[in-house]
């Protein structure tokens, strides 16, 4: 019964990656915060930090999203959106805070072809060949 289960469409990761490197005392200091049950882990820490950072600095953020004309969470471009685009005569400029995504269908010819600029704030999720093809068009 498993064999003929297919994922239709692949999900993107909600979340990204990073690594930091914080000083031994701060990191001291994390880990006391946790022992101390202030926090569940490190990592419910760091973001909530985060999140605590943004929401004190969303006036400025929303400001300047609207002034850099930002889409704002995941974008997904589709070989069909890029298609039409094409047929169109049009291109492109990706502006996205969030995460953009370029299916994986879209050929490396097909994005030079509709793609005049990216501008990701955030992550871009694409083929390395599509990332390769557009490496110059990326700011």
């Amino acid at each position: 019964m498993a064999d003929n289960v297919r994922e239709l469409r692949p999900r993107p990761p909600e979340t990204e990656k990073i690594t930091i490197n914080l000083g031994f005392v701060d990191l001291g200091h994390v880990d006391l915060m946790v022992q101390e049950g202030f926090y569940s882990n490190r990592t419910d820490f760091i973001r909530t930090a985060i999140r605590n950072q943004l929401e004190r600095h969303a006036d400025v953020v929303k400001q300047s999203t609207a002034r850099k004309s930002l889409d704002l969470g995941l974008r997904n471009y589709s070989r069909e959106d890029l298609e039409a685009v094409r047929q169109a005569g049009e291109m492109l400029h990706i502006n996205v805070l969030g995460l953009a995504s370029i299916a994986q269908d879209v050929t490396p010819a097909l994005a030079r072809a509709t793609i005049a600029s990216v501008a990701v704030l955030g992550a871009l999720h694409a083929s390395a060949a599509v990332k390769a093809a557009l490496a110059d068009r990326m700011r």
